[in-house]
């Protein structure tokens, strides 16, 4: 038997184990969500931002977003084509494309926003190369990673946990929502993940502009309160791809749970990103542009090549 399938049958089993252990819950208050703050560098004296904002597609999971003066990179991942990650357990999987950007080529960044630390979404370059201070927002268990390799500014949040971000006079609040990377005790074997709302400017009640980023999470019961927190969603990054380990186990979503977590969540645009980059991902943007048209919701989905970018306009309320 060959150590691949040792390995198989082994988490399969600690599965089946763990599945049967997950405790029941109980009726207790939900934790008070914490707030923490965040004060970046005011910007020089120069040209003030424009209106719009922009989302530009560099890969995977990574994108820069633009916007109010913020400028923030989500998820850093930019292996090229034929090199591996390791994603735990001695599993590796190889990258099938190149990122529309080099690490090299970013512009100056205010923050990174991290949906879960695997090698995938915060690769060896990252961990390298990027400046050991920039803040990075992300789950407590991903912080205290990064904290044990050098990084200072770590801002690790539980669901519903929020960090409120000043810039000058821009403002920025951003909330950790649900996130699930595996079914029943496979999740016990994978890292925590979280989504993120981005709620740009002073207005809370009536954000210029809010933002959900799923991370890597599969459809469950948790997410449905997303859109009774945070309504009105205006842009949605959805995490696709249908990655399988082990060619078994799902542990993001296909292009059917992209389609009901748009119907859960009832943003305004959703793009899609997550797709394709990896051998580990089974389900091809195809899946989801089919699921897509037949839901009748193409006019609701943006699709972006690696390197292309969304301009959007600040919401109506």
């Amino acid at each position: 038997m060959t150590w691949y399938r040792m390995l198989g049958r082994a988490v399969v089993m600690t599965t089946m184990i763990l599945s049967t252990c997950v405790p029941t819950s109980v009726h207790a208050a939900p934790p008070t969500p914490a707030v923490l703050a965040l004060r970046l560098r005011s910007p020089d004296a120069g040209t003030p931002p424009g209106p719009n904002g922009t989302v530009q597609f560099i890969g995977t999971a990574t994108v820069l977003i633009h916007y109010q003066g913020f400028t923030i990179l989500t998820d850093p991942n930019f292996l090229h084509k034929g090199e591996d990650v390791h994603l735990g357990y001695g599993i590796t999987s190889e990258r099938l494309t190149n990122p529309a950007l080099g690490l090299e080529q970013l512009p100056p960044i205010d923050l990174v926003l991290l949906s879960h630390f695997h090698d995938d979404h915060f690769d060896k370059l990252a961990q390298e190369k990027l400046d050991k201070n920039i803040p990075i927002v992300t789950t407590k268990e991903a912080a205290e990673h990064l904290k044990r390799i050098g990084f200072k500014r770590t801002f690790g949040l539980s669901t519903w946990d929020r960090i409120d971000v000043e810039k000058g006079e821009a403002r920025l609040r951003i909330s950790a929502a649900p996130g699930r990377h595996g079914k029943a005790g496979m999740q016990l074997l994978l890292p925590p993940v979280m989504g993120a709302v981005l709620d740009f400017g002073p207005n809370l009640a009536a954000p210029s502009h809010r933002m959900y980023i799923s991370g890597d999470t599969l459809i469950y019961d948790d997410l449905k309160a997303i859109p009774q927190r945070f309504p009105d969603v205006d842009l949605a990054l959805l995490h696709l791809g249908g990655t399988r380990i082990l060619g078994v186990f799902k542990v993001t979503m296909d292009g059917k749970d992209g389609v009901k977590l748009m119907q859960i969540v009832q943003p305004k645009k959703a793009i899609p990103i997550h797709f394709d980059d990896y051998d580990v991902f089974k389900s091809p943007l195809s899946d989801f542009a089919r699921e897509v048209k037949d839901a009748g919701l193409e006019r609701q989905v943006v699709f972006l090549a690696h390197g292309d970018t969304y301009t959007f306009t600040p919401s109506e309320r």
